[in-house]
């Protein structure tokens, strides 16, 4: 891992479910809309998909005689060591740039067995019609001509941040300390050494709508 690789900082705290960051995607990637339905929740569409890279998740919970939203801004974590990359079966086809840490998957993709490719988090889709995986790049292309990533430029609060890891680590650990005075089960998820997205919460992980999938790493040894 280079030591000026690239992570997010999501504060869920400061997330408003505006949305901003699933318009931007779109709109810098170039994807189309989704036809979507009422389903009696305002997370619009459902889940991710191949044209829909990153999704607010809105869940809203019960606690102490009072109801809550929660908002989760759902992503590729970018792992450091990507155990998607490390069970495909086709080279090139998933790619980890050595500058930022973005994890990629390229045309080849659509030759990999989707079943086969592990993911912790469930992150990746496969277009039904062409058989290519997807999901976030990291914005790669903005940032190595010094940009924000789409989806980080368009936050209007501050929930969403980026930049080199350590400054990152940082600001997640200070931010930490300041949301624990009004929230004392506040807390990071994951271990910063193994993402680099992170994130922030303030309930305990499973009411955010976050999926795991258990990943025996000793396969790949």
């Amino acid at each position: 891992m280079k030591e000026m690789s690239k992570a997010f900082f999501i504060d869920t705290s400061r997330c408003i479910a505006c949305k901003a960051c699933q318009v931007a995607c779109k709109q810098w990637n170039g994807l189309p809309a989704e036809k979507t339905i009422n389903v009696g929740s305002h997370q619009n569409p459902q889940d991710l998909s191949a044209v829909t890279w990153t999704l607010v998740r809105m869940n809203e919970v019960a606690g102490n005689g009072k109801l809550k939203w929660l908002f989760l801004k759902d992503q590729c974590r970018h792992c450091v060591e990507p155990p998607c990359l490390m069970s495909a079966s086709f080279s090139g086809s998933i790619i980890k740039d050595e500058d930022t840490g973005a994890v990629i998957y390229t045309e080849k993709s659509k030759y990999e067995s989707f079943e086969d490719i592990m993911c912790p988090y469930n992150i990746p889709r496969q277009d039904k019609n062409t058989g290519q995986l997807f999901k976030c790049d990291m914005c790669v292309d903005r940032v190595k001509s010094g940009m924000l990533p789409g989806c980080v430029k368009a936050c209007p609060t501050g929930a969403m941040n980026f930049g080199d890891r350590a400054e990152m680590t940082k600001l997640a650990e200070d931010r930490l300390k300041a949301v624990k005075a009004a929230h004392e089960g506040a807390f990071l998820i994951d271990d910063m050494e193994e993402v680099s997205v992170f994130y922030l919460l303030t309930e305990k992980e499973e009411l955010y709508g976050i999926v795991r999938n258990p990943i025996d790493k000793s396969v790949f040894v």
